[in-house]
């Protein structure tokens, strides 16, 4: 039942990317930089690339960024969200995500929890880094930047 409903909701989602791409219009989305309480920054291991970046996901219809925010947080980490400290920047290069155009909306989180992979269909690992250990130089999208973005205290419209 658990993985039929996680496919269900990510043919919708499937769906929803398509009809973007039919129409022409970017989707929005958000990638979230979650801070554990002991200050090591969350990634996570994408299954699609292999790689590590931020969690983060498309805007469903009818919701708003904080609660897209929770949301994705919960199904990708299963971290519990606190607080949306600030935002560090909307991002809209049309090259910025290698499937589609997307706009994405960046924003520091204050979390807590047990990291626990929960959408097992999109992630193959959830970890906390020290800052001074973030595989930097091939983190999946444009996590790179949005990273070095947040390191130095930018709010960037990009």
């Amino acid at each position: 039942m658990f993985f039929s409903l996680l496919r269900v909701r990510r043919t919708w989602q499937i769906v929803q990317t398509v009809l973007g791409i039919v129409f022409r219009h970017p989707i929005i989305g958000t990638s979230i930089i979650p801070v554990l309480p002991d200050g090591r920054i969350v990634l996570i291991r994408r299954r699609d690339n292999g790689k590590w970046g931020l969690p983060g996901g498309m805007v469903d219809w009818g919701q708003d960024i904080p609660t897209t925010v929770q949301r994705e947080l919960a199904e990708e980490t299963g971290l519990e969200l606190l607080k949306i400290r600030r935002l560090i920047g909307v991002y809209s290069a049309p090259d910025r995500d290698p499937r589609i155009h997307s706009i994405c909306v960046v924003v520091e989180a204050e979390v807590q929890g047990t990291m626990q992979v929960q959408d097992k269909l999109e992630i193959l690992d959830v970890q906390g880094f020290e800052c001074s250990v973030i595989p930097k130089g091939n983190l999946s999208h444009d996590h790179d930047r949005q990273l070095q973005d947040y390191f130095e205290g930018r709010t960037i419209v990009a």
